[in-house]
C-alpha cells in the first residue's frame, strides 16, 4: 500500500496534516509533525503519530475513526492523500513500547508524548500541482526552481 514514493515523500515531508470529524460531523485538520510509516519489515501498511498536543483529534478519532492525512513537498509540490482508519494507543496497549521506539527516534526528550494516533492506510492518492497536469513535461527540478523563484528562497 505505501509504495516507495509514498515512504519517500512521507521522509522529506516537514509536516503533515491530519483531518478528522467530530461527532457533530464538523471537521478538523491538524498539523503533525512526529510521524513516521510503520509495519513489518519492507511492508509498511500504518502511519504513526506522536499524540503531542492534539486533544481535539484523539476525541475525534474516538467518535469516528476514518480519518485522512496529507503531506506536500513545499517546493516539489507533490505529495499524497492517504485515508485509513486511526484508533488511539495508551501506554498500556501492548504494541505501545514497540511504537514509541519508532517515534522516540524523531521526538527523543523534545516533545514527551503519553498516546500515539496510529492509522491503518486504506486508499492513497497522488496530490500534484495543476503545473504537472497542464505542463506534463515539468520536471521536479523545474518545480522546485519555480517555487524558489516564487516564494523568492535563495539557496545558501
Amino acid at each position: 500500500m505505501l509504495t516507495d514514493d509514498v515512504l519517500t515523500s512521507i521522509e522529506e515531508s516537514v509536516l503533515c496534516w491530519l483531518a478528522t470529524v467530530d461527532v457533530h460531523g464538523t471537521p478538523n485538520v491538524s498539523p503533525k509533525e512526529m510521524f513516521v510509516a510503520y509495519g513489518k519489515g519492507n511492508q509498511k501498511t500504518h502511519i504513526l503519530i506522536a499524540n503531542i498536543a492534539s486533544p481535539n483529534s484523539v476525541a475525534n478519532i474516538r467518535a469516528n475513526p476514518a480519518v485522512c492525512l496529507s503531506f506536500v513537498h513545499v517546493f516539489k509540490q507533490k505529495g499524497f492523500k492517504l485515508h485509513g482508519t486511526a484508533r488511539i494507543l495508551n501506554k498500556d496497549d501492548a504494541s505501545f513500547a514497540q511504537k514509541h521506539q519508532a517515534l522516540y527516534a524523531l521526538t527523543g526528550d523534545d516533545f514527551p508524548f503519553q498516546r500515539i494516533i496510529e492509522i491503518e492506510v486504506l486508499k492513497v492518492n497522488p496530490i500534484l500541482s495543476p503545473r504537472y497536469r497542464l505542463f506534463p513535461n515539468t520536471t521536479e527540478e523545474e518545480q522546485i526552481k519555480s517555487a524558489l523563484d516564487t516564494y523568492c528562497v535563495k539557496n545558501k
